[in-house]
């Protein structure tokens, strides 16, 4: 009831800020953040009125069972007793196909714009976790950043130090997610997508950010000690901003590509003495 009644309440009442809009379904995000948030946001909230539906559905149906059939005051007589009932038996085996039909068709409906990466991207970026750390490329402007372990204090001022990833607002990035060591996850709450970083793979993804802002990314694979401290940010900006970051990376001597020749090492089973030395 009151799911219900929030949902049927004023949208003044409920702002659609990051986690707070009935809208949004209390989401870290909003929509039009990029190309895909509200792709996304229509099917969690989809999803959670379908749910919401059928359980209205299944416990009005159970409730009502329990009244209407149950064992009354000096009622000793067994009711009858089936041993089928063909067309029941069919509503039920029916009626959940029909439901993950309906849900399949809109996830994949969903799911296909997100996971597309046929699109000619602005941007290329390469994107290494590392324990427990980022490293980031930015292959179209040949320049690279290598992020080191921020050790979160608590103190105010800590997340500012944290490895930064510069986006162009409005420009379509396509990333290539990597791993140098162990398997991470390549994680930005507000753009609703998450991709794994796995050893000796690459995964990809595009997206176009369309509103500026700072927003905070992080591992979402447990990764070992420090794993709650690979945070970093994410810095959507004007194209001008982002030139003169990419002229201040070129400026440290940053350029090139921090590629595989940075991963770890590890034994090989099998490997003769020396040859499996882990570095």
């Amino acid at each position: 009831m009151a799911l219900v009644a929030a949902a049927c309440a004023p949208a003044d009442q409920f702002p659609s800020e990051p986690g707070k809009g009935v809208d949004v379904g209390f989401l870290p995000s909003e929509r039009g953040l990029t190309d895909h948030t509200s792709k996304v946001i229509d099917l969690w909230n989809g999803s959670w009125i379908a749910a919401l539906a059928v359980g209205v559905l299944v416990w009005g149906l159970t409730i009502w069972c329990i009244v209407a059939y149950r064992k009354r005051k000096n009622d000793n007589e067994l009711p009858v007793q089936l041993r089928y009932h063909v067309p029941l038996e069919l509503m039920y085996t029916v009626v959940p196909i029909l439901m993950i039909g309906v849900l399949f068709f809109f996830s994949s409906r969903a799911q296909g714009p997100i996971t597309d990466v046929s699109a000619t991207p602005d941007q290329k970026i390469e994107v290494y976790g590392k324990q427990w750390s980022w490293d980031f490329n930015y292959l179209t402007e040949d320049v690279h950043y290598s992020g080191d372990r921020v050790s979160l204090t608590g103190k105010p001022g800590v997340e500012e130090t944290l490895p930064t990833l510069y986006l162009p607002v409005n420009e379509r990035v396509e990333f290539t997610i990597k791993s140098r060591d162990v398997a991470h996850s390549f994680w930005i709450p507000a753009f609703l997508y998450k991709l794994d970083a796995i050893p000796g793979r690459e995964n990809h993804f595009q997206v176009t950010p369309e509103k500026e802002g700072t927003y905070s990314g992080k591992c979402a694979e447990l990764c070992g000690e420090f794993h709650s401290e690979m945070l970093f940010n994410v810095e959507v900006v004007d194209r001008a901003t982002f030139d003169q970051k990419m002229n201040e990376l070129r400026q440290a001597g940053q350029t090139g590509r921090l590629g595989d020749e940075l991963n770890r090492q590890y034994n090989v089973a099998g490997a003769t003495s020396g040859e499996g030395s882990q570095h």
